[in-house]
């Protein structure tokens, strides 16, 4: 029986909420959104038709509430729930909270979801199914002394996982037996906290691993199909970054057979509607991970290549209908490539940030290019949640048109008012290995040189760029003083003009702890510069659009500069350079180092202190554990010393560059 779906609620939030909402109402069907306390003037929130609060920032506060997620669908009138992806998508209880309220779960049923939500119960059952597993132990024997006895009965390097979730969370690679407890205790905290389920598996590390992963598809008639593959393998924290498919180099024979290995493991659990078998390949073999029981973040690139919306292929089977396509009749055409665009600090080791977006541009007029994205400028990414800013994603006739296109993409995109990833993604798919498809999991530890190059000096170009635009801008504001009803008073224009000398002015720039002087001469339509490379004569205007229009030595080219406090960011020509304009009419700068000081390295909450004052401590060891968006960083003591103070406790909430504890002096 097919079952209507005239409302729909979205127990989601982001740029997922509001894609499934487009795909929502080109069926003609009302949306529904929820949000916490966080997310009041949120995208997702006011871009439904509707949309009810379920509780504080907290996602355990509201967007992990079932009874909250529920009383909001019956409030609303909802036909049906979406639960987009993390929070409650991989839910048994929630799916089966969702039958017992009469309301179509737009997901698999309870029982294949319990059935693949513990790594360990799924690998057991995959090995009966008969699909290729990694050598591991999936045991529900949690005893420390047995999985270190296990996982050195697997060899070194092992994988910790955790048994209920994914996502990166409750991971740790442990290449030595001495650094095994540690590493437990640490993968077991982020499990409890991510998913509430501290249980974790030991599997065989690979060396030169590549993620595939398969998208299946399965309706209530027996049907299951699958939509071709997807490559995962640029990863870092062991966190996708960028996805594509088809895989580069995969031959017929290899797509069919791990094509059959993923149905067979979705008949294997009587699965329905739209799911993901991961794969990990070294060679020519590959081994089952996991099977992720909803629609995953980089499921554009399988739209892509294949001319179908998933989002609607789950509401069909949902409602009950058959899958739209056949197996024989699933298209694969073209390439696509993802990227995850995250507010996160390459240079730190990819340290989620939070803080305000005061200017926001993302790619909206180049052909083949779709972005994905849940906030706007003005918006604030916060602590309480995951830091992706958009997903974007360029397709073509084959890899090369593709990478090309989003190499055009991520060139139009600024970000301005905190650290992104966008020149680290550039930095990516320029890199000649990526271009050769020399794929595996550990090409951005193997090009990090390349990836993070230690910072350029500044070029001439962004030089000249910056000063015109502080010039420019001057000179409006100088203008916009001007006395209304004498438009042609001296004292109301600002050209420079001096009595016996050449009219000039001096600006500061400040790049680190670099300081760049640059005189400004006042010439007849413009300005000549005197750079520290040599004079450059520039002139131009700033347009409506904030666009600056720049003529630098007869070479004409638009570049866009953007102020937020005294920082400036000047994107142009693909390429984004921060710069502070030094004012002498402020305060000045202070240099606000943390050298030797024990801070904490984000916003986040202190989850472990493992020292009181009084305690000596040797360098590199363990002081205090801070956790953000679901992951933990350590804070090491940065030599020997004792411990003279420690400020904060577990539970506390700390901001960034709060200091954690204190040291004892140096003597000498």
């Amino acid at each position: 029986m097919i079952r209507p779906i005239r409302t729909l609620l979205i127990a989601n939030r982001g740029e997922i909420a509001v894609r499934i909402m487009r795909t929502a109402r080109t069926m003609g069907i009302k949306t529904i959104a929820v949000y916490s306390e966080a997310d009041a003037r949120a995208l997702h929130a006011e871009t439904a038709d509707e949309a009810y609060p379920v509780g504080p920032a907290p996602a355990r506060e509201s967007y992990l509430r079932i009874p909250a997620i529920l009383d909001a669908a019956r409030r609303s009138g909802a036909d049906a729930i979406h639960p987009g992806y993390g929070f409650l998508s991989e839910n048994a209880d929630f799916a089966q909270a969702c039958a017992d309220a009469g309301i179509l779960f737009v997901g698999p049923p309870a029982a294949a979801i319990r059935a693949m939500g513990s790594k360990s119960a799924a690998k057991s059952l995959m090995a009966r199914a008969g699909v290729p597993l990694v050598p591991g132990y999936h045991g529900a024997d949690q005893d420390p002394a047995l999985l270190a006895e296990e996982a050195g009965r697997i060899g070194y390097p092992v994988l910790i996982k955790a048994s209920a979730g994914g996502g990166g969370k409750g991971m740790k690679v442990v290449r030595a037996a001495e650094d095994f407890a540690a590493a437990l205790a640490s993968a077991q905290r982020e499990a409890q906290s991510a998913f509430g389920d501290d249980r974790v598996l030991i599997e065989k590390y690979l060396t030169q691993p590549r993620h595939i992963e398969i998208q299946v598809f399965a309706d209530r008639f027996g049907n299951a199909v699958a939509l071709h593959e997807r490559d995962c393998s640029i990863q870092r924290r062991h966190q996708k970054v960028v996805e594509e498919a088809p895989a580069p180099g995969m031959s017929p024979a290899r797509r069919a057979a791990m094509a059959r290995a993923a149905v067979d493991a979705a008949k294997a659990v009587d699965y329905v509607g739209a799911g993901t078998v991961e794969f990990i390949s070294e060679g020519d073999d590959f081994f089952f991970m996991e099977m992720n029981t909803r629609l995953q973040v980089e499921h554009p690139v399988t739209e892509a290549i294949t001319g179908q919306d998933l989002v609607e292929w789950q509401i069909r089977v949902a409602r009950g209908e058959p899958l739209p396509l056949a197996q024989a009749d699933i298209p694969l055409s073209g390439h696509a490539i993802e990227v995850r665009l995250y507010a996160e600090d390459p240079e730190r080791d990819f340290l989620p940030q939070t803080g305000r977006l005061d200017h926001l541009v993302l790619p909206d007029a180049i052909p083949g290019v779709r972005v994905d994205s849940g906030v706007r400028a003005g918006d604030s990414v916060s602590i309480h949640y995951d830091p992706m800013i958009a997903k974007i994603i360029a397709a073509g006739a084959d890899r090369a048109e593709a990478l090309g296109r989003l190499a055009a993409a991520l060139a139009a995109t600024e970000v301005v008012g905190l650290p992104t990833n966008r020149s680290f993604l550039q930095a990516i798919i320029a890199a000649p290995a990526f271009a050769a498809a020399e794929l595996d999991t550990g090409f951005i530890e193997r090009h990090r040189d390349l990836l993070l190059p230690p910072p350029a000096p500044v070029e001439a170009r962004t030089l000249a760029l910056a000063a015109l635009h502080v010039l420019l801008d001057e000179a409006r504001l100088s203008a916009k003083d001007a006395d209304p009803a004498d438009p042609f008073s001296p004292w109301g224009l600002a050209p420079g003009w001096r009595l016996n000398r050449s009219a000039f002015v001096d600006l500061t720039f400040a790049a680190g702890a670099e300081r760049i002087a640059v005189r400004a001469h006042f010439v007849p339509g413009g300005f000549r510069l005197d750079l520290p490379g040599g004079a450059i004569d520039v002139e131009g205007t700033i347009t409506a659009d904030g666009t600056l229009a720049a003529r630098l030595d007869g070479v004409r080219l638009r570049a866009r500069v953007v102020r937020s406090g005294q920082r400036l960011s000047v994107f142009a020509a693909g390429t984004e350079r921060s710069l502070d304009h030094v004012d002498p009419r402020q305060a000045s700068i202070e240099a606000t180092g943390t050298a030797g000081r024990l801070v904490a390295p984000m916003p986040g909450t202190i989850i472990r202190v493992a020292v009181e004052p009084g305690d000596a401590v040797e360098k590199g060891d363990a002081l205090v554990v801070v956790e953000a968006m679901k992951m933990e960083h350590t804070v090491a003591a940065p030599r020997a010393g004792t411990v003279k103070s420690v400020r904060f406790a577990v539970g506390d909430l700390v901001e960034e560059g709060a200091e954690l504890l204190a040291l004892e002096e140096e003597t000498t």
